[in-house]
This record gives C-alpha cells, sequence and structure tokens, in this order.
C-alpha cells in the first residue's frame, strides 16, 4: 500500500497538454480497477466525491441555494456498505452532523459508527458563486489533506457530477483517475455536438440548425426552420451549455412575413423572446450566445405529449449499458425547466426511447465516451403509437441520477433492461417519484433536526424491510431557502405518488399549524 503523504502534488498549467497527457495517464489505470476492484466487496477502495456543478455558472447563480445542490450525491455514502471502502466527501461549506447520521442509518448490516469511521468529510467553508473544484484547487492545504486520506492512490478515484477542465486539474493534482468522461469531449454534450451526434447515430430529431454564433445567424437558422416548414408556429432557441432547461426560450412565428423580409423581421422580433430562466434579458442571453453558441430546433408539437429520458453507462472496459428510463417532471413558464421524475417511463414508450439511446451510447463510445449520461426525449402521441424525438444528450450526472442511484443502494437491487422495470433481490418491480424542488415558503426555518422529528413522527422514512419509504435529500437547502428534495419509492408508481403527495401534505400541515 502506498503511502499518500509521500506523493508528490502534480500540477500543470490548467488545460495545457502536459496535463492533458498526465491526466490520460492516470484514466489509463480505470480498466484494470474496473476489473480488480469493483467487482470485489471486500477489496480495500477510496472513493473521493467531488459534486461540483461545474457549469455555467450565471444560470447556477440563478438556481435557489445552488451550492447545497452539492448533497445530491450524498447518495454516494451508501458505498459505505462494502466494508472495506472510503469516502472521501467534498463539499463548499460543511454539512450538518444530523444529515450525515440521517443518510448513514439508511445502510443496511452496516453500524453506523463503522461506517463514520470510513468516512471523511472536507469543507472549502466558502459559499461564493464558484464551482467547488475551483474553490479546493485554490487551496493547496486541503488538497494535501485529500492526499494524506487517500489510503492508496492504486485503489482510488473521483466520482464527479460532471467533469471539465477544473475536475481534470483536480484529478492530475491528486493523482487518481475520474470515472467520467474525459472534458476533451464534452463539445459531445453540448446542444450543437448532441444534436450532431443524434444524427450520426441515426435517431429521429427535429428540425433544427447548430453552431450559431449570434444574433444574425439565430435569426437566420429561425427562417431557415420556417422556410422549410410553412405551418411552423413555434421554434425554441437553446444555449449550447445551457442546462435543466434554464438556457431555453420560446420564439413564436405569429404575424411572421413570407419571403425576403422574414429574416429581418425574425431579428427584430429576437429580444420579445420568452425565456425558462428567471429574470433572463435578451442583452444577457445574447451575451451568452456569442460566448458559447446556440442552436434553434423546431418546437415538437402535440395534444399528448410528454418528455422522457433514458440513462446509460459507459463502462471503463468499453461495455455499454441502459441503467434507467425515466419520465421528467418539468415546469418554469415555458415549462422546460426540469423539476423532477418519475420512474420508470410510460410502458409505452419506455422500450422504444432505450432501443434508440442505445444507438447514440454506441455512437458516444465510438468516440470514446465514459461514464453515466442520459439522452432527452420529446414523445408524441399518435393514435395509438408514439413518435419519440431525441432533442439533446447530457454528458454527466443529471436530475435523474441520484434517484435511481439511491435506489440501488437501498434494495441491491438492478435495473432490468427486458422490461424496463427495477427489481429488488427478490424480484419485486419497484417505482419512485423523485423532486428537487419541493420548496415552498413557509418551508422556511425548518431545521434538518426539525426535518428529522417529521419523519420520525409521521413515518416519513424508508423501510428497508418492504422496501418501501421516502428518502430527502438537499435537506442542507431548507431552513434557508425552504427547499428540499425528495425520493419517494413504492411497490406501483401510484404508490411512489402517494407517498409523495403524503409527504407534502405533512410538511405542509406542520408547518402552517407551527
Amino acid at each position: 500500500m502506498t503511502d499518500a503523504r509521500k506523493i508528490e502534488p502534480t500540477k500543470f498549467e490548467a488545460g495545457s497538454p502536459d496535463e492533458e497527457a498526465a491526466f490520460l495517464r492516470l484514466q489509463a489505470a480505470l480498466p484494470g480497477m474496473f476489473r480488480e476492484i469493483f467487482p470485489d466487496r471486500t477489496a480495500p477502495r477510496t472513493i473521493v466525491v467531488i459534486p461540483s456543478l461545474s457549469l455555467d455558472q450565471d444560470v447556477m447563480a440563478k438556481v435557489a441555494g445552488a451550492h447545497h445542490y452539492e448533497e445530491r450525491m450524498l447518495g454516494m455514502l451508501m458505498l459505505l456498505r462494502l466494508p472495506r471502502a472510503r469516502v472521501i466527501y467534498l463539499t463548499s461549506q460543511p454539512i450538518s452532523e444530523t444529515i450525515i447520521d440521517y443518510y448513514l442509518h439508511l445502510l443496511q448490516g452496516v453500524p453506523a459508527r463503522h461506517a463514520r469511521e470510513r468516512l471523511t468529510l472536507l469543507a472549502c467553508f466558502d459559499s461564493s458563486a464558484r464551482p467547488l473544484s475551483e474553490k479546493i484547487l485554490a487551496r493547496p492545504r486541503l488538497l494535501t489533506r485529500i492526499r494524506e486520506a487517500i489510503d492508496d492512490p492504486g485503489a482510488a478515484h473521483i466520482a464527479a457530477f460532471a467533469v471539465s477542465g477544473l475536475e481534470r486539474s483536480l484529478a492530475v493534482r491528486l493523482g487518481i483517475p475520474v470515472y467520467g468522461c474525459d472534458p476533451a469531449l464534452q463539445a459531445l454534450g453540448s446542444k450543437s455536438g448532441g444534436r450532431q451526434i443524434l444524427r450520426e447515430a441515426g435517431v429521429m430529431i427535429p428540425d433544427g440548425v447548430e453552431n450559431l454564433a449570434d444574433d444574425v445567424e439565430i435569426a437566420a437558422g429561425l427562417a431557415a426552420l420556417k422556410a422549410r416548414n410553412p405551418g411552423l408556429r413555434r421554434a425554441v432557441v437553446k444555449l449550447n451549455e445551457g442546462f435543466s432547461g434554464e438556457g431555453n426560450a420560446l420564439f413564436r412565428f405569429d404575424g411572421a412575413p413570407e419571403g425576403p423580409e422574414l429574416s429581418r423581421w425574425i431579428h427584430d422580433q429576437l429580444p420579445q423572446l420568452f425565456f425558462e430562466a428567471p429574470a433572463m434579458t435578451w442583452d444577457a442571453y445574447l451575451a451568452k450566445a456569442k460566448q458559447m453558441g446556440a442552436i434553434v430546433e423546431a418546437f415538437v408539437e402535440g395534444d399528448e405529449k410528454c418528455s422522457p429520458s433514458v440513462q446509460f453507462r459507459i463502462d471503463p472496459l468499453g461495455a455499454v449499458g441502459c441503467v434507467s428510463t425515466h419520465d421528467q417532471v418539468l415546469g418554469g413558464p415555458g415549462g422546460q425547466v426540469f423539476l423532477g421524475c418519475r420512474f420508470p417511463a410510460d410502458e409505452g414508450y419506455r422500450l422504444a426511447i432505450q432501443t434508440e439511446g442505445a444507438k447514440v451510447a454506441r455512437a458516444l463510445e465510438r468516440h470514446g465516451v465514459l461514464g453515466r449520461f442520459g439522452v432527452d426525449f420529446v414523445s408524441v402521441r399518435e393514435g395509438n403509437t408514439w413518435r419519440n424525438y431525441a432533442i439533446e444528450i447530457n454528458l454527466r450526472k443529471g436530475g435523474t441520477t441520484h434517484p435511481l442511484l439511491m435506489l440501488q443502494f437501498l434494495t441491491g437491487g438492478a435495473y432490468d433492461a427486458e422490461t424496463g422495470l427495477f427489481r429488488t433481490p427478490a424480484g419485486q418491480p419497484r417505482f419512485y417519484y423523485a423532486s428537487d424542488n419541493l420548496e415552498a415558503p413557509h418551508y422556511r426555518g425548518l431545521t434538518p433536526a426539525d426535518l428529522v422529528d417529521l419523519s420520525v413522527l409521521h413515518g416519513l422514512h424508508y423501510d428497508g424491510t418492504i422496501h418501501e419509504g421516502v428518502v430527502f435529500h438537499l435537506i442542507g437547502a431548507l431552513s434557508e431557502f425552504g427547499k428540499l428534495g425528495v425520493v419517494c419509492v413504492g411497490a406501483s408508481p401510484e404508490r411512489a405518488e402517494e407517498l409523495y403527495r403524503r409527504t407534502v401534505e405533512i410538511l405542509d400541515r406542520e408547518q402552517n399549524e407551527g
């Protein structure tokens, strides 16, 4: 076993060829670890969890309690059920011990004290609006403490929410690989790159135009969509690096002229775009479009329309596997902002989007993609069938990742790709309704301890004997922002949603009465 304290930190200029080469050397160790360590539940290992939201920070600034979203990966603490696993969990601000205790008591068959001794919590004590990974890199002594907590770098890896250049630099500084996609490939998950991959995979996509650099090109792209389909009523403009629908804007063709005046008319109408992000302005949106690029896409119309997604994993040996399907619960002004999800997706199209998603996954594997990612669809009923349009690729973990991982860790079950269902070890199907946005002003002031009290009083907890119940996350955001996440697991879809409604009713009643 290597003494991590003797490892000299490796530091290259961020994004330099030397850093990229060092990163690839580290990544080359993953296949061996995946063959030898991952399948052996008794093998010593260290998982360094970096839940950094290394995404567009202007968009993140509009998310209430953004840094508390780092808590969404606390389900990874369930890895402590492996008897010799160590978990190092990094956050911007310290996490309440009440929250940690809540998660450790979800572990079945492992004494909480035994698990706690194998858990290292480290914080930057920094709530500024910067990605967590950037904060860690700015603290050399914190990097030293992380290295000291790693027993054997040869049996350690980083589990990250997203892998950007920041996480690449962090991996090189720590001397361990990341189980995730090389940031050199991240363009494949942008709106423009994603459409190109979807086209390469041969799946059905809405008409659109990619790689638009400014307002003139956006207007020309919208004009091209209208010219190809004169009956088109609406289109969506999407920022290349937007996420959760916050970078989307709706354009309406009402009153559009025909002929050569169309493009100029559209250009003049762009400041009236209908933005999904709250308080977004045209000037700010245009600045983002010039910075990161954009696409335009025909709005998929339909009387009965759903927004499912399918999730895949490409492992270090190159094997492609479907891990879940979901129906997304969307909200926001135009119904394009991710609020939560139902698992699994509707049986009318779940296997179909799984099949189409597999085509996309194989295309991404050919490009060298590693780790978890999702493909979003818009599904429209036409008679007795569904037409499934692939609309984007999320080349990272997402809002559907942590509920599914939680279900796997809690039940010990697995996803059955033949049926699209999740089954416990006894073969029983399980379903869930999950949300990151259980939010109300009157929830403010509820502390983590209050939530635990209410959970115990009203039976809002997960029962491992029947594999049903409620698990909370984003608990740290509750008191200040009145915001909470929840995963409600049931033996049927109806039971899962019943548990969600009951949870909301109890929280509302207790706070209103209080």
